[in-house]
């Protein structure tokens, strides 16, 4: 059986994103169908993006401060799940910003699932992932999913809470067993070098990319219990990262591969990694 769900991941500016891309293309190219969902999107399927949790209490009185055009906007970008109400609020924004209360937005950020307490964070996570890998079974195309099964639930429950390294293992290999009827490949990028890696990563981006991702890294959870500060304190907190990322790997116990991008040559890149995928598969 060839994987129904592929997951790429590795440390910031390491190459996950264009290895997802590369895979698409691979796959694609094999005559497989797939779909590509990379970091960011506001419909991924198995993570969320850009929306608010709110109790009911809290969804009535955000409705009952608005009334016509901007209710029925809520009403058409919330769910239910639950006892919760979750609601897209990036997509309101990027789709009716203009029209709506200015307090909405604050109100709705401080919400986002990505700022909710790790227990109540995680309950919805793997929810969300046991909604997707049933539907994925009945579905013939393979996943290509960016960062979302190892990056996501590590920056969540180490960078933010600093949880406890048994606690993200677990989180882990829950997603692991509630996708294990996927066949998932689970593609690791590397590289030689952590810093090199993301001092690159730091010139290359915008300003308002490192400035964020310093700040997210050493203001909250494992960099602040450490004091860790500044770039320097961002590349520690990094390394405890790759630290727990290994160990996480060689916790699980899915079809998995580790790829070298180091050199950031663009088609070497693609070689390997459509090397490995076919050896892979012809082992399928």
């Amino acid at each position: 059986m060839h994987p129904k769900l592929i997951l790429i991941e590795g440390l910031p500016g390491y190459g996950k994103s264009t290895a997802a891309q590369l895979v698409y293309e691979i796959l694609t190219e094999m005559n497989m169908g797939a779909q590509l969902v990379l970091e960011g999107n506001l419909d991924h399927p198995a993570d969320y993006e850009g929306v608010a949790c709110l109790t009911q209490a809290e969804y009535d009185e955000l409705s009952r401060t608005c009334g016509g055009n901007p209710r029925e906007v809520l009403s058409a970008h919330t769910t239910c799940q639950d006892n919760y109400y979750l609601v897209g609020y990036r997509k309101i924004i990027n789709d009716h910003g203009p029209l709506l209360p200015k307090e909405w937005m604050g109100t709705l950020a401080r919400k986002d699932v990505y700022e909710l307490p790790l227990a109540q964070h995680k309950e919805l996570i793997t929810a969300r992932w046991r909604q997707f890998a049933e539907r994925a079974l009945t579905e013939p195309d393979t996943y290509v999913f960016d960062c979302c099964f190892i990056q996501n639930p590590v920056t969540m429950g180490m960078i933010k809470h600093d949880a406890a390294k048994d606690y993200m293992i677990s989180y882990i290999q829950e997603l692991e067993a509630i996708t294990a009827g996927l066949n998932p490949l689970l593609m690791y990028i590397e590289q030689d070098d952590l810093e090199h890696s993301f001092r690159k990563a730091v010139r290359q981006r915008p300003l308002e990319w490192s400035e964020g991702f310093i700040h997210y890294y050493t203001s909250q959870g494992y960099g602040l219990r450490q004091g860790h500060q500044g770039i320097e304190g961002t590349l520690r907190v990094l390394e405890a990262r790759q630290k727990l990322e290994g160990i996480i790997y060689n916790r699980l116990n899915m079809d998995k591969i580790k790829v070298n991008n180091s050199s950031y040559d663009l088609p070497a890149y693609k070689q390997d990694l459509a090397g490995r995928l076919a050896g892979y598969l012809e082992r399928e």
